[in-house]
């Protein structure tokens, strides 16, 4: 299996506003006279979707929730946090990520050509020039995003950003009534690629996750896919201890190097199966 897409994760990944999310919680609990998030369910809420949270939450403080009630709740957390985004000048936005992005887009599927572009070009990796990197060759790697976040924090961030035209396919907290660590959100994010790129025949094997919490590392390996850990959330020892490879920063993503791997991972499964051909031949 060869590496076709690229699928990011989006809070402690893209940008780091896990404090702003954690904080807007807690006022939301005391608002409904509830008690704060403990320590232990801080933590737990990392990498989760908010339905998935809230649900949780008001679970542990013995309060009965419809949909409605919990849908309402939900509402008012993204317009806060649409509310709290208005008042940066800047984004958080992690460093690399740019820069990450472009190097996924610059990149082909093919082994014969790693690159969609020379090497001497640098405008192939220059924020705002997009016409060195061909959008509807199904040569080049996909890109694509998995979140428990809403819709629209994630489109919100995504224009001010100016990075909304390289995710072609988002799966939003919306999408899937399940939270990571379940791995729907990954198969829809495969399904919408083929979808969206009917001559791809992507696999989830053929993917890489780009994650920070041990839920989305469980959500993408459930999923068959390999998974880069980023240790913007949580210890570089910790997430080593779960996913194939582990960096500190965006910035360490090797792409080229994970490119290799997998494509010697194609060559030996490719070995693998003639030899197991020859031997039925000769049976």
């Amino acid at each position: 299996m060869s590496l076709k897409a690229v699928l990011f994760d989006f809070n402690g990944v893209i940008i780091k506003d896990e404090p702003i999310h954690l904080q807007l919680i807690d006022e939301i609990l005391i608002q409904e006279n509830l008690q704060p998030q403990r320590v232990n369910e801080r933590q737990a809420a990392l990498g989760r979707s908010d339905r998935a949270c809230f649900q949780q939450l008001l679970a542990n403080r013995g309060r009965v929730a419809s949909e409605d009630y919990l849908n309402q709740l939900l509402n008012r957390k993204a317009e806060a946090y649409v509310l709290e985004l208005e008042k940066l000048e800047k984004l958080p936005l992690y460093p690399g990520v740019e820069d990450l992005i472009y190097q996924v887009r610059s990149r082909s599927v093919s082994k014969g050509d790693s690159r969609s572009v020379s090497k001497g070009d640098s405008r192939s990796v220059s924020k705002g020039d997009s016409r060195s990197v061909s959008k509807g060759d199904s040569r080049n790697l996909k890109l694509g995003l998995v979140s428990g976040a809403f819709r629209k924090e994630i489109e919100l961030v995504l224009e001010r950003a100016k990075l909304t035209e390289y995710f072609k396919v988002i799966v939003a907290g919306e999408d899937t009534t399940t939270s990571k660590p379940n791995p729907d959100g990954y198969l829809l994010a495969v399904e919408r690629l083929n979808q969206q790129y009917p001559d791809l025949n992507l696999q989830p094997q053929e993917c890489l996750a780009i994650e920070d919490t041990p839920d989305g590392i469980q959500a993408a390996k459930l999923a068959e896919m390999q998974v880069v850990g980023v240790a913007n959330t949580y210890p570089f020892h910790m997430l080593h201890r779960c996913c194939n490879w582990v960096v500190d920063y965006l910035t360490d993503v090797d792409l080229e190097w994970v490119q290799e791997v997998y494509q010697r991972r194609q060559e030996a499964e490719g070995k693998k199966h003639s030899q197991q051909s020859a031997g039925n031949e000769v049976l």
